[in-house]
């Protein structure tokens, strides 16, 4: 099985190369990269592209490994038995598989993304550890263990909000999604919005590219905030004319689907002020 990318996803050489590595290795493919470059994204056209049905485990802060396992609800077997219930007799009843559990436990090879992995406490990759080396884990209350059927191909995403265990690490095979240039950006953007114009393209990307490149910006614009502000120039009909910009407007139009907090509003607004005053 390879994965070379797919019509609504464009993946670059190097990408690939990881994908088919960690899926040739059998280890995780641990994925980092700026918030909405993809990430998450890659997991589900890698299991389009292999034809794998695809298990997701949305990871929280309050996130326990544990959970990714199983289960045990002694609460309600407590009740259960409290009012006489038959099936409190089988300890089974009482677990309820994670995700993890499901994948092992699939008749056909899955796709496991494990997403975002550094919002859980730090721990929680040690954690996993030998379940993800050994492919198996023990569950207490049955007295069973539960070994995969098939190794499935895991994708780890993290934003590098926290770093993560040595020992973990070395488990992986790791790729960093660079943000992608502008021919690239371009065919992503040819995928979600075919014919546009390329006047108009021309020009917003290198407006786009500018605010990306602007000293002291708080938050760079992402790949998918791009994507979204291009919708918004679409829906509005606006020509490579409307997005000129000058010394009284540094703020590029419709700047809400790519500026998201005030702190980078006021950035553009003071860049404005100043260049009225060097006028």
């Amino acid at each position: 099985m390879k994965f070379q990318g797919t019509k609504e996803y464009i993946a670059t050489d190097d990408l690939t190369i990881a994908v088919n590595a960690a899926v040739t290795l059998e280890r995780p493919l641990l994925v980092k990269g700026e918030p909405g470059t993809g990430k998450t994204e890659l997991a589900r056209q890698v299991a389009g592209a292999l034809g794998l049905k695809m298990i997701e485990w949305n990871v929280k802060s309050t996130t326990r490994a544990q959970q990714g396992l199983y289960e045990y609800d002694a609460v309600s077997r407590l009740r259960d038995s409290q009012l006489g219930e038959e099936r409190v007799h089988d300890v089974s009843n009482y677990i309820k598989q994670g995700k993890l559990w499901q994948a092992f436990a699939s008749d056909e090879r899955v796709v496991l993304l494990i997403d975002e992995i550094d919002k859980a406490d730090i721990e929680f990759p040690n954690d996993l550890l030998q379940e993800l080396d050994k492919m198996e884990f023990f569950v207490y209350e049955t007295g069973e263990t539960i070994v995969a059927k098939h190794r499935p191909v895991i994708i780890i995403t993290s934003n590098n909000e926290k770093e993560l265990p040595d020992a973990f690490l070395r488990r992986c095979f790791f790729h960093y999604i660079q943000f992608p240039d502008e021919p690239t950006l371009r065919q992503i953007v040819d995928v979600h919005h075919p014919g546009i114009k390329d006047a108009l393209l021309t020009t917003a990307l290198t407006q786009f590219y500018e605010i990306r490149e602007t000293a002291g910006l708080k938050k760079k614009p992402s790949t998918s905030e791009v994507l979204d502000w291009l919708k918004l120039l679409l829906a509005e009909d606006l020509t490579a004319e409307d997005l000129k910009r000058d010394g009284d407007n540094a703020l590029p139009k419709l700047h809400g689907a790519l500026l998201k907090n005030e702190q980078d509003v006021h950035l553009f607004e003071r860049l404005a002020f100043m260049a009225r005053g060097q006028r």
